[in-house]
């Protein structure tokens, strides 16, 4: 597993754990956008939608170019790499250990039972499946 910083994936991790990140995210996911136009459909100021962005900028999730005055906003997707990483990292480790947790359960039903029903207080109830 790459090693990241825990500064870079608290940043990462605190920019996207907000609901108004998030669909400024998807927005810019679309193309660039001007602050105002990302403003708009929000039900907040302009000065809230600003300290979002901010709090996006620093997580390194977008970046912000000036032309004349206006601020466009565009998505570094790149930036949400350290997560990702850490995520499938941690995905791959708990599949792992519950795909052995399963074996060893259907291996213990085996030997207590020899055909691999389950017994006792729930033996009569089928095994759930999803």
């Amino acid at each position: 597993m790459v090693e990241y910083s825990s500064s870079t994936l608290d940043q990462i991790f605190a920019a996207v754990a907000d609901p108004t990140r998030r669909t400024i995210l998807d927005v810019l996911a679309r193309g660039p956008a001007k602050v105002t136009e990302i403003a708009r459909p929000f039900p907040v100021s302009l000065n809230a939608i600003s300290k979002h962005i901010k709090t996006l900028e620093r997580a390194g999730l977008i970046r912000r170019e000036v032309v004349g005055r206006e601020h466009y906003c565009h998505l570094e997707p790149r930036a949400l790499h350290p997560a990702t990483s850490w995520l499938e990292h941690h995905r791959e480790f708990w599949e792992t250990r519950l795909d052995a947790l399963e074996r060893h359960l259907a291996a213990k039903r085996k030997r207590e039972h020899g055909d691999g029903r389950p017994s006792g207080r729930h033996a009569h109830t089928p095994a759930w499946r999803p």
